[in-house]
């Protein structure tokens, strides 16, 4: 690749914006967490209605674009998609969840538990049956439908205009002209890039703490902030090698070795565990999401304002929204020969499946320890972590060296399949002609491998509050909130010249 070939204004504007957002974390995170709490109630409260009518929107659009005359048209002129259908999956559902999906499927059911939703009582049968069930609204359809939208947003005009950038302002190209290069383009890229690496650096901020604990406990030695750090170095260092390795030798192998992990180890906790107690549980929820899932999806809680949907759902919507523009672009990468139909009906599915598994067996399986007194897993949480709660839950399972050395495993795999595709992204965002089939520089791509990790460091001297990582998924996602209205309304017109009114 020729030097010319990367956009240098993108590329130094994002890299900068890394660097200096990260000082002031790193000099001051006290005022900083002050600041970022201020600013989380400020957007959560005026803007958080949006959040929950572009669930809707997202929703409502992606079923009725499915079952319209569009659905049949594919991406791209290959009659045969690129990649299997259990290859595809893998990849998509590794870039879309990474490791943050073990820390919440594993912790998020205790929240709800000792303050349910609805005005439920608290620790109640009612607060536990909600309590596995809120985590499969979370990470279900409207997650996957928050990803899906970009995914076709810049696929179907990459593909039929033949276009020779992958980047995020291709989902705007009915509107933009074909001025690819021009300021309106570039400005919604670089709302793309920080926001993906804004979510980029909170999640690592999850997973890290997570690996970390359990490393400690597998060596034992204590964990902290230097046990944390050269984690991230370890997940930086094989995410650089598998994203030098390039779409179908580093990002594919390592999807489909995780996913094939991964459901092994759920396997191994269903039968282990109270495998009648996680089936029945499971059922329950799936019902329950079903029976309530529009009364879910619009809850304002206007009139006893506990907060619930503010901390959580607000919170949720802005994390996929943040990382839609991302999985968007990976998804166009390896959709080409899909066709419309196939992708919506594959990410809504297969992606919220993959992650409900996890919930209903890993999540509720510390909700079965909880109830039946075997640990005080919401003790443990409050007294230490959430990642301390998590390696508790994993040591009462048979073999748990073998167990929690496995999981160490995936959650790296994880954090390392989401961030060689963020890293893989970003590089095509910061380059100025990338035909379909064409890679980003190599060593592109492993400069924003690195520069991922820079954040995550200074989050994490922040200390293990929530309220930092929330506010940043805030922030970096309003903006591509309005930038998802123009990308429909481009998409549908798009579609229309194509096709006909």
């Amino acid at each position: 690749m020729q030097p010319s070939r990367i956009d240098w204004p993108s590329f130094g504007l994002s890299a900068a914006i890394v660097l200096f957002s990260s000082i002031p974390l790193l000099l001051y995170p006290e005022a900083s967490t002050a600041f970022l709490e201020r600013l989380y109630a400020y957007i959560a409260n005026e803007f958080g209605v949006l959040y929950l009518l572009a669930s809707v929107g997202a929703i409502s659009f992606l079923v009725w674009l499915a079952c319209s005359r569009f659905g049949c048209l594919r991406l791209g002129d290959d009659t045969q998609p690129e990649f299997s259908e259990l290859s595809w999956a893998g990849m998509l559902f590794c870039a879309g969840v990474g490791a943050g999906l073990l820390y919440w499927c594993g912790v998020e059911w205790a929240y709800y538990f000792d303050a349910p939703p609805f005005g439920a009582e608290p620790r109640s049968t009612e607060a536990a049956e909600w309590a596995s069930t809120y985590g499969l609204f979370h990470w279900g359809f409207t997650a996957w439908a928050f990803y899906c939208l970009p995914a076709i947003a810049i696929a179907y005009p990459y593909y039929s205009r033949k276009l020779d950038v992958l980047r995020f302002s291709v989902s705007c190209h009915w509107f933009l002209k074909g001025k690819q290069q021009g300021p309106l383009a570039r400005s919604i890229d670089l709302l793309f890039m920080i926001a993906l690496l804004g979510g980029a650096a909170s999640s690592l901020g999850f997973s890290t703490p997570m690996i970390a604990a359990a490393l400690a406990w597998l060596f034992g030695i204590d964990p902290g902030n230097t046990l944390e750090i050269a984690v991230i170095f370890v997940c930086i260092l094989l995410f650089a090698i598998s994203v030098w390795a390039g779409l179908k030798k580093g990002i594919k192998r390592l999807s489909d070795i995780n996913v094939g992990l991964a459901f092994a180890l759920l396997a191994f906790i269903l039968v282990a565990g109270p495998t009648v107690f996680l089936v029945k549980t499971s059922l329950n929820s799936i019902g329950m999401m079903a029976q309530n899932f529009f009364r879910m999806n619009f809850w304002t809680d206007p009139f006893t304002d506990s907060g619930f949907v503010e901390s959580w759902t607000i919170f949720y919507w802005a994390w996929w929204i943040a990382f839609a523009p991302y999985v968007g672009l990976f998804v166009t990468r390896i959709s080409r020969g899909r066709s419309i139909r196939q992708v919506i009906a594959g990410m809504l599915i297969w992606g919220s499946l993959g992650s409900w598994l996890f919930y209903m067996i890993m999540g509720n399986y510390g909700l079965f320890l909880e109830l039946s007194g075997k640990i005080d897993f919401t003790g443990i949480m409050s007294s230490q972590s959430g990642n301390a709660a998590i390696v508790a839950m994993l040591e009462t399972l048979p073999g748990a060296a073998i167990v929690i050395g496995l999981f160490s495993v995936i959650a790296i795999i994880f954090a390392a399949t989401t961030y060689d595709s963020a890293s893989y992204t970003l590089a095509s965002s910061a380059t100025l002609h990338l035909k379909a089939g064409d890679d980003p520089a190599r060593w592109h791509r492993v400069f924003w491998a690195i520069a991922l990790g820079i954040m995550p460091v200074a989050l994490m001297l922040l200390g293990s509050s929530l309220r930092p990582i929330q506010v940043i998924l805030l922030v970096v996602s309003l903006p591509i909130l309005f930038v998802g209205i123009v990308m429909s309304v481009a998409l549908q017109r798009t579609l229309r010249d194509d096709v006909g009114a």
